[in-house]
This record gives structure tokens, C-alpha cells and sequence, in this order.
């Protein structure tokens, strides 16, 4: 009977609608889209010390700040909230919702009996789920009762499908048995019929299909819960296309049933705060926000546009063109990617495709785009994914992306410098600024459950390490505790999960960590954000001694990840078109790192006297140690570069020591 949590569906959200027009206005220097919200209101989110005033038992009992309970709009305030990101536009709210579904007495009646044929056939299902318990075969049949729920969603329809889809993705609601049944949803869809399909094409096009394209695919590339892909060549220049199709009148359906979701929800909040620490309808909001922007495929075209700007300048990442003018609202068509679906390992391997190379390029991108961009590919399963015979990586398929806040990529790499600490207690901390637990809740007993996690699982090394199993473990402390997995970070966990099955499935022995790391340590020791230099001397500094040998392994796994990345058959093209930038490509490029390093020393007091610190600790001086670290990258400094790089800094260098050196003065008046 344990099979869900007393909660709702749960999706990530964000409001694309306008973008460019708000982005233009609000956009910031780490290329977000959104800025961050109100000072105020990030701090209210984000401070430690509102982690420590509730109380957290193993009953999963909780203690909650009284903004989750107020009006219906409080919990899209309490979204906006924790994500740390200003929505002015939105294509849902819950009054649009209802004032649709109760326009007139024709919907109000439709409203009706959808609400009568979901209760008839979910009561039904849960009825033999309770016969199962009392009879005492509820273990037994699990395999088939899931089957069964399966088949059950699709016959409810896309609203179900979509659901069904995020509840694959969701420990924190359903058991992991479940879960694997419901992967199925995400690539086995049943298509509507062409006819359908190609009118809704001419509609939107406002012409003929003949007069467009000079031919068209008789059956579907692929179905999913929203729509269909055809494939199809232009009848101007002979291009091939994907053109993809909304479902036919599949807008009502989805108002109607997320109008009676959160009706539900309306009832289980009190359930939903005692068991998941958040308001059910704040779940619902978020799967309906996500769920009508995906209906609008001007939308997708607008995440296929920001892809391509943000890949712009990487030889290794192909993201397919988008032609604006057949666009709709209801049709996109993009450019074909003629490449090798991630479905198909057989035809990879057979096609001499470098395995190993197109893996680390994959794992790079994903990277980029979760900590870089913070704009990432929400649904990267297999057949979303190509390998082109160049090598690159090829992504299709942009109705489901999610967006992080600079203030959440920030979290997400303190928690992974706190990982590396050993810091436990700030891990758990950085759940709650992450929305993963309530304000207000006391972290300690979760304390334990994260290094238990975490130390069984890192101490194997990183050639046993993989994400699934520590995922397991995760579903298992999720489950048994208060949290809540905000969809935009299931996305994130699910995405990783995806492409690491990819590079197992097409390598059985990848160990995906291994370039994973190496990349996190070229970015901490190469990125010019200021922010990721304060992580790097956190990393650095362990309880005020500093960590010679992890300050090695950095540099030697920064190198890896350069000598991976340069071997690819795409980015040696481009080396070759210009030599100046394949030398750079080919070396672990620490000019930035160095004037950075320079400027700190001399103008931060508190660093200054760490980094004399660490040279004279123990009443000795490191020179070993730091001729150690010369050896490491003395083959990959420019220095004659790295002298005019300092050399043009002094200025400001000199300008802020006396701006340093005046506050110090003033503060000690």
C-alpha cells in the first residue's frame, strides 16, 4: 500500500513568455536568464540561520514558517522565492486556470465529467491496491500493478502521460519500483493519426503542405505526451527538417485537469506540509507552470535560439537550427540532425565513432550547461541525444529545459566544495537554501544520513563511483524524511542519471565521475567568476591548513580534462583552422587564474596572511611542496603572456589596495 506520498505531481517552472524583452532588462554578467529577486527576499531564502529554528524527527513531523500556508497565490510567491529568479510574465496562474475551466456552462460541465471519469478510474485502480493489502499479496503483485498505472495514465491522457513522466522522476512521491515502469512513458507514446497531424500543419502555416515542403514522412519519427515528429524536405533549398506537432485539442483537457489537480491538492496541504515540508498546491503550480509553457512552441523555439547562443563558440556541441518563419504556436520545425541516435550503441560503435571522446564531451556539456549556462536540457534521454560522425554531440528536442539562478548555481557548487570538505552540516544547509527542505527546519538529523551517503559512496574511489547508487540511497533518505525535491533539481538529478545509463550503455566500464571531476577542476582553476576563485580557496583550505596534495590532484585533473577535450576530431578542426586558439585549447590555460592569484595577495589582507601561512606552517618553509606544484604547470604557462597579463593589472591592483587600505583605515576610526 506504501506506494505514494500523501502529495501531488510536481514539475519545475519558468515563464519564457517575453524572455528576450526581460532579459535584455535583468540579464547578468554569468548569463542567466532572470536575475535574482529581491535582496530581501533571496536572504529571507538563503540564510543559514533560518535552517536552525525548527525541529525534524524520523516520524517526519515538521515545523514550518507560516508563509506556506496563506492564500492560493502564496505558494507562486513561495516559487519565486526559492528560486531566486524575478517572473514577471506568466502563462499560468490559478485564477487564468479557473476562470477557464468555468467560463461557461459548456466547460463547467465538461469540467464535471472529466472530474467523474478520473475518480472512476483512479478509485478503481486504488481499490485493488487496497484488496492487494488486505489480502496480503501487495508485494507480489507490484510488477504488475505498475504495468498497470502505466497503461492507466496513458488512457487518462496527456495531462496523465506528463505526469507519469515526472513521477518517474520523483523518490520523494512514489516508490522506486514504480518509477522504473514509468520511464517507459518517456519514450513509448501512442501517435495520433496523420491526417490530424498534417492539418494542424497547413493551419498554422497558413499553406498547403505541398507548397512548403516537397516531401513529408509517412509515419512519425517519434511520439511523446505533447506532440509528434515528422520528418520532412524543404521545397525551396532541399533541406531536411524535423517538423514537430502539438497534439490536437489537447489545451482544454490540460486546463481541466490541472484545475481539478490542484482543487485536490487544496485538501492535502495539511498532509503535504507534515510529510514533504511544503504547501501540495505550491507541487501542483509547478507542474502546471511548466506543463502550459510546453504547449506553446514559440517557447521552444525561443530555448532552441538560447542553446545556440550559448554553445556558440563550442566546435564539440551541435544544436540543430531553427527556421522562425514556419514556427507556431502548435508547429516548430528545426533543422534535421543527421547523426546516430544514443538508442542505437550498435550503429555508434560500428560507425568508428571515438567512444571515449564523444562520452567526455558529453559529460562536458552537460556540465556546462547545469553550472556554466544554467539553462540545461530537462529530458536527455537516448533518443534525445545523436553522435555525429565528427564527433560532436548533437541535442534535439528543448520543450522540457529548466533554468537555475545564479544564486542556485552557486549553491549547488558550495555544496559540492562543502562534499569535498567533509562539511557535513553545511551540505545539509545548502539543501535548505535549495528548497529541499522547508525554512525553519532543524538539519541535524539529517546530518548523519548525508556523510553516511556520501562517505560509503566516495570512498570506493572514483573508479566504482556512480550516481545511481548513490540516487538509491538518496530515494531512501528523501522517502524517510521531510523533503521536497524541487522539479527543476529532479530535472538536474534525472538528466545526470539519463546520460550516465548513455555512456554505460555505450562503454560498460565508463566511469562518468572521472570526467566529471576533472572538469569541475578546470573551471574551479580556470573560471574568471569571481565566485568560483572564493570556492577554489575554500577547497584549498581545510580547517585554516592548506591541502598541497589536493591543490595537485586539481591541476592534474584540470589537465586530463584539456587533453580529453582536445583529442576530439571536431575541436582539432577547428584548431586547424586557427592554430593561435588550438595551441590554447591544447593547454590548461592559467593566465587568469595567476594575475587573480597576484591581485589577492596584495590586496586581501585575510588571504595574504593564509597563503604566508600555508608557506611557513609547522615552523617550516613548503618550498618542496611548491616546487611540486611548479613542475605540475610550468609546461603549461605562458609566462612571457602571464607577465603582461600581471603587468596590465597593476593599476588595479594599486587602485584597490588603497581602497582596501582606506576602508581598513576608516573602520579602525
Amino acid at each position: 500500500m506504501d506506494l505514494i506520498h500523501p502529495n501531488c505531481i510536481n514539475t519545475p517552472s519558468f515563464s519564457a513568455k517575453n524572455h528576450r524583452l526581460l532579459r535584455s532588462i535583468l540579464q547578468t554578467k554569468s548569463n542567466d536568464r532572470f536575475s535574482s529577486i529581491a535582496p530581501a527576499a533571496a536572504a529571507a531564502s538563503s540564510s543559514p540561520q533560518n535552517s536552525r529554528n525548527g525541529t525534524l524527527t524520523t516520524s517526519r513531523r515538521i515545523r514550518t514558517t507560516s508563509e506556506l500556508v496563506g492564500k492560493s497565490s502564496d505558494a507562486m510567491e513561495q516559487l519565486d522565492i526559492e528560486r531566486g529568479v524575478c517572473v514577471p510574465f506568466r502563462k499560468y496562474t490559478p485564477q487564468t486556470v479557473r476562470n477557464k475551466v468555468l467560463e461557461t456552462r459548456g466547460t463547467t460541465l465538461s469540467l464535471m465529467l472529466r472530474g467523474v471519469e478520473i475518480v472512476w478510474n483512479l478509485g478503481f485502480y486504488w481499490s485493488s491496491l487496497v484488496y492487494d493489502y488486505l489480502v496480503g499479496r501487495d508485494k507480489e503483485v507490484v510488477p504488475y500493478r505498475a504495468r498497470q498505472l502505466r497503461n492507466l495514465l496513458c488512457d487518462l491522457g496527456p495531462s496523465f502521460i506528463k505526469a507519469g513522466q515526472v513521477l518517474a522522476n520523483r523518490p520523494d512521491i512514489i516508490r522506486e519500483d514504480y518509477m522504473s515502469e514509468l520511464c517507459i512513458l518517456q519514450d513509448d507514446v501512442p501517435p495520433f493519426p496523420n491526417e490530424v497531424a498534417f492539418k494542424i500543419i497547413e493551419e498554422d502555416l497558413g499553406q498547403p503542405l505541398e507548397a512548403v515542403f516537397s516531401q513529408i514522412s509517412s509515419q512519425t519519427i517519434a511520439a511523446a505526451s505533447l506532440g509528434q515528429v515528422y520528418r520532412a524536405t524543404l521545397l525551396d533549398t532541399g533541406e531536411d527538417v524535423a517538423i514537430k506537432v502539438l497534439r490536437p485539442e489537447i489545451e482544454p483537457i490540460i486546463y481541466r485537469d490541472l484545475f481539478l489537480f490542484r482543487t485536490l491538492a487544496s485538501f492535502l496541504n495539511g498532509i503535504s506540509l507534515q510529510k514533504l515540508g511544503c504547501n501540495a498546491e505550491l507541487i501542483v503550480d509547478e507542474f502546471g507552470e511548466k506543463l502550459l509553457e510546453e504547449l506553446d512552441y514559440t517557447l521552444e523555439a525561443r530555448n532552441i535560439e538560447d542553446f545556440l547562443e550559448n554553445f556558440k563558440d563550442d566546435p564539440t556541441v551541435k544544436i540543430p537550427r531553427v527556421y522562425k518563419k514556419l514556427c507556431g504556436s502548435r508547429v516548430i520545425v528545426m533543422e534535421w540532425i543527421d547523426g546516430i541516435r544514443c538508442t542505437n550503441p550498435k550503429a555508434i560503435k560500428e560507425a568508428g565513432i571515438d567512444v571515449d571522446g564523444f562520452l567526455t564531451v558529453g559529460v562536458s556539456a552537460a556540465l556546462r550547461q547545469l553550472l556554466e549556462f544554467g539553462l540545461f536540457h530537462g529530458d536527455p534521454h537516448p533518443g534525445n541525444i545523436f553522435a555525429m560522425q565528427d564527433g560532436r554531440i548533437a541535442y534535439v528536442d528543448f520543450g522540457n529545459v529548466a533554468v537555475l539562478s545564479q544564486q542556485n548555481k552557486q549553491i549547488l557548487i558550495d555544496a559540492v566544495v562543502h562534499a569535498v570538505n567533509e562539511d557535513y552540516a553545511e551540505m545539509a544547509n545548502d539543501f535548505t537554501r535549495l528548497g529541499f527542505l522547508a525554512r525553519g527546519t532543524d538539519v541535524s538529523p539529517i546530518v548523519p544520513a548525508l556523510e553516511a551517503i556520501w562517505q560509503n559512496s566516495a570512498g570506493k574511489g572514483l573508479s566504482d563511483f556512480n550516481f545511481r547508487s548513490v540516487t538509491g540511497k538518496f530515494n531512501q533518505l528523501v522517502y524517510n524524511y521531510p523533503i521536497r525535491i524541487p522539479e527543476r533539481f529532479s530535472l538536474v538529478i534525472r538528466s545526470l542519471l539519463t546520460q550516465e545509463g548513455i555512456c554505460f550503455t555505450l562503454k560498460p566500464d565508463f566511469k562518468f565521475l572521472e570526467v566529471a571531476y576533472p572538469y569541475v577542476a578546470k573551471r574551479l582553476l580556470t573560471d574568471p567568476n569571481p565566485a568560483l576563485r572564493e570556492r577554489l580557496i575554500q577547497v584549498l583550505f581545510k580547517d585554516s591548513v592548506f591541502q598541497w596534495k589536493r591543490l595537485e590532484n586539481l591541476i592534474v585533473l584540470a589537465k586530463e580534462n584539456v587533453t580529453k577535450m582536445s583529442s576530439n576530431p571536431a575541436l582539432q578542426v577547428k584548431n586547424t583552422q586557427n592554430s593561435r586558439n588550438g595551441q590554447a585549447q591544447r593547454k590548461l590555460d592559467l593566465t587568469d587564474t595567476i594575475r587573480d592569484g597576484a591581485r589577492l595577495f596584495f590586496v586581501d589582507e585575510g588571504i595574504r596572511r593564509q597563503l604566508l601561512l600555508a608557506l611557513t606552517e609547522d615552523s617550516k618553509l613548503h618550498i618542496e611542496e611548491l616546487v611540486d606544484v611548479y613542475r605540475l604547470v610550468e609546461d603549461q604557462i605562458d609566462m612571457p603572456s602571464v607577465a603582461v597579463e600581471v603587468a596590465r593589472d597593476i593599476p588595479n591592483v594599486i587602485r584597490d589596495f588603497m581602497l582596501s587600505w582606506s576602508d581598513k583605515v576608516l573602520y579602525d576610526r
